[in-house]
């Protein structure tokens, strides 16, 4: 007797479909795009060095404060900014008044770096044509011309920036992988909820209250020996 013909009761659930625009987005957000993110610490190494951060509590402790309260947040808003601008001279308006905002010249440095590096890669690989701009304006303004979903790249670009800090973080004192994947894992909530209220946000609505992160990246112009560029 000949065996029955595969139905859709007895083949299991359908084939998932993944849409190639979140694979693109994940593509572009992860810490091994070559944006040389390895090469910045935001300030975390002279944090480190003064014993502001010295453990894997306190590093968890910093970085959640610097997404709700500093330059996570900060930048958020600027990457809404810059997908809401249709054209390029509000691009570069925009740009302008984002470096401007900027609390130490190390910390330009890491996001026009960044941002340069970002730009010149979407130009070159997916024909997206955008001036340099600094690394949040950049994903802003090529999320929207690739017709990309806004509020699912916001989290994932703010993971994407928490989990190069943690990657930092070991580099400059003892954290071992485990506790590293579990910080990133338990700030993924937070993530999604500074993406969730900074919705309707615009650059008027600009504030940082992590103060001792900015400081950090200011010592961080003359700290010596140092192993990163901001």
């Amino acid at each position: 007797m000949g065996m029955a013909a595969p139905t859709a009761t007895n083949m299991g659930p359908p084939p998932m479909h993944t849409d190639p625009k979140l694979l693109t987005l994940v593509q572009w957000l992860s810490p091994n795009f070559p944006l040389a993110s390895f090469t910045y610490s935001h300030g975390l190494e002279a944090a480190i060095a003064a014993g502001w951060v010295k453990d894997g509590a306190t590093l968890e402790t910093w970085l959640r404060d610097l997404l709700h309260h500093g330059s996570g947040r900060c930048d958020a808003i600027w990457l809404r900014a810059a997908f809401a601008a249709d054209t390029a001279e509000a691009l570069v308006t925009l740009d302008a008044e984002a470096r401007a905002f900027a609390p130490a010249a190390t910390r330009l440095r890491e996001g026009a770096g960044q941002g340069a590096a970002f730009t010149r890669l979407v130009r070159e690989v997916w024909q997206i044509d955008l001036p340099d701009l600094l690394l949040s304006l950049a994903v802003g303004a090529a999320t929207r011309r690739a017709q990309m979903d806004l509020e699912t790249a916001l989290p994932l670009f703010l993971s994407g920036f928490v989990s190069n800090l943690v990657a930092a973080a070991q580099r400059l004192m003892p954290l071992g992988q485990t506790q590293a994947q579990a910080i990133v894992a338990r700030l993924h909530d937070d993530c999604t909820q500074v993406a969730t209220e900074t919705k309707g946000a615009t650059p008027e609505d600009i504030w940082a209250t992590a103060f001792l992160s900015d400081i950090a990246a200011m010592h961080h112009e003359t700290l010596q020996p140092r192993l990163f560029q901001s």
